[in-house]
């Protein structure tokens, strides 16, 4: 059975264009959180070993899933803010001044 969207090839263009948009929004999303593997040194540590960074990953949702979850959140989200802070601090410092207020 054909399905047919109302208003023919028009309509057709904008649902592409927006399940293209979804998809590319999708796969930054995914390249941001890389990122994040890579800026805690994650990759640097394991000596990019996906196994282990798998299971390093597992134990983290399962610690999430645990008991202990609220006091985890609580813990990583503290030391991912500071994490973020230092870094935003650090390239603040490398910037020229005269550009920091731009």
């Amino acid at each position: 059975m054909r399905r047919s969207l109302k208003g023919g090839r028009g309509d057709l263009l904008r649902h592409l264009t927006a399940l293209q948009r979804n998809q590319a929004a999708r796969k930054r999303h995914q390249i941001e959180l890389g990122g994040l593997v890579v800026k805690a040194g994650i990759v640097d540590l394991t000596g990019g070993d996906r196994a282990i960074i798998l299971a390093a990953l597992i134990w983290m949702a399962d610690k999430l899933q645990s008991e202990d979850s609220e006091r985890a959140r609580e813990l990583w989200v503290q030391k991912g803010k500071a994490a973020f802070a230092d870094e935003h601090t650090a390239h603040m410092s490398a910037m020229p001044k005269e550009n920091r207020d731009k």
